[in-house]
């Protein structure tokens, strides 16, 4: 079986961190899990999962294992999390080297952070949910630094045009920020598709983030590459991983 190939962030000119997302290739589960799938909850083989999560540390050479988390769709952020998957949380913050930040998704976004000292590091879990409800700005009020100084990677999520909502979904959004109007194009079916990547980087930038970089992946279109939860309901998940080395 080949190595683990892995999507790296593209923020420039980092030594220090290693950040990077996970595709669904180069795995050990199979049917509609196939083939790295890393979340347990969903349904997989946890024999096969614990393969994919020791093929991963190995394959990556990550310092020390992921600190996976419980998600659900919420705001909970810990910070300097533990080695105990049921720490329910969609966010978490490290300052400490060798601390492996970890979110998973199958069409969320999964949004990566760190700053121009590189001295901290994050992950957010960020479905259209969590990021209504504020899981971005209780991350970075969380952050013991100046926004001014955190860089932003969004990994692999779904893209504007596969993303369907109803009405409900964009008028969330317009009454959290009349910007994000520009987030939702109506379609045919007298309903709208939305834009994660803009409504994320609009959220970053009305807290001081400007050094915002990634966005160009869509799971639901590149079944070869991605799981989807939309695509095919029951679905393995990437993972998008960041640490100080």
């Amino acid at each position: 079986m080949s190595k683990i190939e892995i999507i790296p962030a593209s923020w420039p000119g980092l030594d220090k961190v290693i950040a990077f997302s996970t595709t669904r290739l180069s795995g050990y589960s199979e049917f509609g899990f196939g083939q790295l799938n890393l979340a347990k909850h969903v349904g997989d083989l946890s024999s096969s999962v614990d393969k994919n999560r020791k093929k991963l540390k190995c394959d990556l050479n990550l310092p020390n294992e992921p600190l996976w988390l419980n998600q659900i769709h919420g705001t909970n952020v810990i910070i300097e999390p533990k080695q105990d998957e049921t720490q329910e949380g969609d966010a978490s913050i490290s300052y400490n080297r060798k601390t492996v930040c970890v979110v998973m998704t199958a069409d969320c976004l999964p949004i990566l952070l760190t700053n121009s000292n590189q001295t901290m590091v994050a992950a957010i879990h960020a479905g259209w949910r969590g990021m209504a409800d504020g899981v971005i700005e209780k991350t970075i009020s969380s952050i013991n630094c100046n926004s001014g100084e955190i860089m932003a990677w969004m990994g692999p999520a779904i893209s504007q045009s596969a993303f369907e909502v109803g009405n409900e979904v964009r008028e969330i959004f317009i009454n959290i920020d009349k910007k994000n109007k520009g987030c939702f194009q109506s379609n045919k079916n007298k309903r709208w598709q939305a834009d994660i990547y803009s409504l994320a980087r609009i959220k970053l930038n009305s807290l001081g983030i400007k050094n915002i970089y990634g966005g160009e992946y869509c799971t639901m279109g590149d079944a070869d590459l991605f799981f989807s939860y939309r695509r095919e309901n029951k679905c393995g998940r990437m993972a998008s991983i960041i640490y100080i080395k």
